[in-house]
């Protein structure tokens, strides 16, 4: 989308081309040069449009012979693109505010203050006000990008662990066997492994969910026959060197390769859930086509965005 550089303007001529419907232009300043790709799903938020229009270099031959020339030995049109609505810039702020929490465990107080309040905003434009009856929308893969709950923070810090990292929290829905499966994704230098709970699900309000715990499963650890390991790791403040310990990772990897094969074949381990304690109920408070906003028990919210959306792109 960027426009052409100035110095391969001058073979062209100049001829303004008026688009339909026609605004009422200030200034130049008021042109957009950059515009932005909106989603225009069957269940796109509602907004109003307002023509925003860049400046473009076109070709003599797109023209044809006849046309107006001014000064500049430029030809420009004038292209009408969609402004991104006010939904899309506070999704945009809100993913860039999460950068660096961690999904909420680095997450500082005044950072945390910022989260809510641009959650409270997109949650008053909710294109979805009844999330219930739009199943089919809350279908799918949604990756976990920021949460409140404490209870996920001893989790989380997981991953803070040397060599351990919490690669993924997703939570998957199935809307026609209504049920949902909360999966964690864990690495290592040795192996990698999940802890998932399965959950069925009722709709109790055009908002509201409860979910009653299945069962857990601890996933079959996957171990690497190539073990790689890092110069150095950061614990409790201080850098680690552990080069010392290449040798004896390098005598344990002919092991850890001749039982790979034997751990990787076993079921994973179900554990049923039987407690009739074991549910909790979900408020989503927001949703389309990528943004999951919802709110737990004891007021605690989820930022889930939906797996293959932009805005898990930096």
């Amino acid at each position: 989308m960027a426009a052409a550089a100035a110095s391969i303007f001058s073979p062209f001529t100049t001829k303004t081309i008026s688009v339909s419907p026609k605004p009422k232009l200030h200034s130049i300043s008021a042109l957009n040069l950059t515009g932005l790709a909106l989603n225009k799903g069957a269940h796109a938020p509602s907004r109003t449009t307002r023509p925003v229009f860049r400046v473009c270099a076109v070709d003599e031959d797109e023209w044809g012979p006849d046309r107006e020339e001014d000064s500049s030995g430029v030809a420009t049109a004038l292209i009408a693109e969609e402004e991104p609505s006010e939904a899309d810039r506070l999704k945009r702020a809100l993913v860039d505010s999460l950068y660096g929490t961690d999904r909420g465990l680095k997450a500082s107080s005044d950072t945390r203050a910022e989260i809510i309040e641009l959650i409270t905003h997109l949650e008053a434009l909710n294109p979805t006000p009844a999330p219930t009856d739009a199943l089919t929308l809350l279908n799918g893969k949604w990756i976990l990008a920021y949460t409140s709950f404490s209870g996920l923070f001893p989790l989380l810090s997981r991953g803070t662990l040397p060599l351990v990292k919490v690669e993924e929290i997703s939570q998957t829905i199935d809307s026609e066997s209504f049920t949902v499966q909360n999966s964690v994704q864990f690495s290592g230098p040795l192996a990698t492994t999940s802890l998932t709970t399965n959950a069925k699900f009722e709709v109790r309000s055009p908002k509201r969910v409860q979910i009653k715990f299945e069962e857990g499963i601890i996933g079959t650890p996957q171990l690497t026959d190539s073990i790689v390991l890092p110069e150095n790791v950061e614990f409790l403040g201080q850098q680690i060197d552990l080069t010392p310990f290449k040798g004896i990772i390098t005598s344990v990897q002919d092991t850890a390769s001749s039982v790979v094969k034997t751990i990787s074949s076993r079921p994973p381990l179900r554990i049923p859930i039987t407690n009739s304690n074991a549910q909790s109920w979900l408020l989503t408070t927001y949703l389309d086509s990528e943004l999951r906003i919802s709110r737990g028990d004891g007021g605690s919210v989820f930022v889930l965005i939906k797996e293959g959306s932009s805005l898990l792109k930096p």
